[in-house]
């Protein structure tokens, strides 16, 4: 790997975790969020400083360019990422409807008062 692009991979993870670090103190994403973007700050930090390693590993999985074997990382930390959120918001979801429910049975006991 050419010396530009490790400085490149290095400042984009670097970048990475301060635009984490800042959405995170002013409270826009949570904490388990955050964690997953610091993980893959973290492994472009070890791509770019062990890059024969990473090289090794993605060979013997079968990708024969390492650009490939960092996509798909990249593919299957953003499809994790896509399920919790799918989870969080069919909790949200279920929620909302027990609010509504409940709202209606207050409403109800209220007008039967009246």
């Amino acid at each position: 790997m050419s010396l530009k692009l490790t400085l490149l991979i290095i400042v984009g993870a670097i970048g990475l975790i301060v635009i984490t670090t800042y959405f995170l103190r002013k409270g826009r994403i949570p904490e388990k969020y955050a964690l997953l973007w610091y993980t893959m700050a973290i492994i472009l930090l070890l791509v770019s400083i062990f890059p024969d390693f990473f090289t090794w590993f993605a060979t013997k999985l079968g990708f024969s360019p390492m650009s490939t074997f960092v996509i798909a990382l990249f593919i299957v930390i953003i499809l994790l990422l896509i399920m919790a959120l799918t989870v969080m918001i069919a909790g949200q979801k279920k929620k909302t409807t027990m609010l509504i429910q409940e709202v209606s049975i207050l409403k109800e006991k209220i007008n039967k008062h009246e």
